[in-house]
């Protein structure tokens, strides 16, 4: 028995020596960047991250234990932003990364929340830490509550459906405080974020907020005619139209909202609307719109909250053109910082010690102070000072971006385009 106990604490001995051996063998911390690099959402992203990683990378890396590493990108296209790829596909690529890359850790992560919620199998089994900063389904919390020890790999730094749900909500009931309005019409793109966001949104202001609900239009990825949608909108007298959309081709429903002059305030999310240069691009047919930036310092700069403005400018002054992505940049950079800083907390890369160190996260970014909950979410509010924050922006008529929700940082007031007009 004392040989074997022995021999026991020899091979624990070599294997701790081996694997202090391997950290310092190796010559950087891999970070896997898989997700839709087609989309804009996924290419800002991208761009928001290696900007992260050319400022550590500058000041000497990161710190793991006494020796200091560069943070090295490994990418790879999902796909999953685009019609008729299937799940089993981006998850062959996420796969893939984790192999072949072998990465220490992701960050932006599945496109598409079906993507997500398969993927994080994959997590556990790899033991790989993951910051997701554009599927945005609840369920993915949902399951790391349910199997903390299985799931505890996958985190989220963007907001979730559930937050959008409450900002858009909030900010549609201030619509009828403000103008009267109670009518409302959905349409959304027919995929899991977005019906989840429409179907809740619609059950949130009619059940508590006492608007009446007209009934939702659903649109396949790739679609390009809104029309539909618009005339039944038009003829069931809706006072607001609810989009929730992230395909590039969403923005001709502003045009043709405008060109029909359908009499119903537009207020929700349209991917393509969120930048400065949407206003170009469709040559100034988007004024009025309501548009939602997901989290502070995605496409728009805050007058009253700095990082989100330096963050912002920043992205300039290095890439040359603003951010044009409302959903993931903003998240993107905060979450290589948020590692970061976990690694050299805890002074190693074994992914059980990271996670228990991002769990414990509270730092002040681009998008707000930075707190996790039990399910892995960045917590979302009202106050970029005690939370992460989203908000609601309209376009005015000379191509300005104007905050108006929520109203810590409203920087004016909602105002209606010529055809819609207030309920007498």
């Amino acid at each position: 028995m004392k040989k074997l106990s022995l021999i026991g604490m020899i091979c624990f001995v070599v294997l701790t020596v081996f694997q202090s051996s391997a950290l310092f063998a190796q010559d950087a911390i891999v970070l896997g960047i898989p997700t839709s690099l087609t989309a804009i959402e996924g290419r800002e992203s991208l761009k928001a991250v290696q900007m992260a990683v050319d400022e550590i990378n500058a000041k000497g890396g990161v710190a793991v234990g006494s020796k200091k590493l560069p943070i090295k990108i490994e990418t790879l296209d999902l796909r999953d932003s685009s019609p008729g790829v299937p799940v089993s596909e981006a998850l062959l690529g996420l796969e893939k990364i984790i192999t072949e890359k072998k990465v220490n850790a992701i960050v932006v992560g599945p496109f598409r929340s079906e993507a997500l919620l398969a993927g994080m199998d994959l997590l556990a089994k790899y033991k790989v830490p993951m910051l997701g900063t554009i599927a945005m389904t609840p369920k993915s919390e949902e399951q790391v509550k349910a199997e903390p020890n299985k799931y505890k790999y996958c985190f989220r730094v963007c907001l979730n459906a559930r937050y959008l749900v409450g900002y858009l909500a909030q900010s549609i009931g201030n619509l009828q405080k403000e103008f009267g309005f109670k009518n409302l019409f959905v349409m959304y793109q027919d995929v899991l974020w977005a019906r989840t966001t429409g179907d809740i949104t619609t059950k949130v202001v009619t059940e508590k907020m006492g608007w009446t609900s007209l009934g939702t239009e659903a649109y396949p990825t790739g679609a390009s005619d809104f029309s539909a949608g618009l005339v039944k909108a038009k003829t069931k007298n809706a006072q607001v139209i609810l989009p929730v959309f992230d395909m590039p081709q969403s923005g001709i429903l502003l045009k043709q909202w405008q060109s029909m002059k359908v009499p119903a305030l537009m207020a929700g999310f349209i991917s393509p609307m969120a930048g400065q240069g949407a206003w170009k691009t469709f040559e100034g047919k988007i004024a009025g719109l309501l548009n939602s930036c997901f989290e502070l310092g995605s496409a728009i700069p805050s007058a009253k909250y700095a990082p989100a403005t330096k963050f912002y400018d920043d992205y300039m002054k290095k890439y040359g053109v603003p951010m044009e992505a409302g959903h993931g940049p903003a998240p993107s950079y905060d979450s290589v910082y948020i590692l970061a800083e976990a690694i050299e907390r805890v002074g190693s890369l074994d992914p059980d010690k990271v996670v228990e160190e991002i769990k414990k996260t509270d730092r002040q970014g681009a998008i707000g102070r930075i707190k996790f909950d039990d399910g892995n979410q960045v917590i979302y509010g009202d106050d970029p000072t005690k939370t992460a924050m989203g908000c609601i922006f309209q376009w005015s008529d000379d191509g300005k971006r104007v905050i108006v929700f929520p109203d810590s940082i409203a920087e004016g007031k909602v105002k209606l385009p010529d055809w819609v007009k207030i309920p007498k």
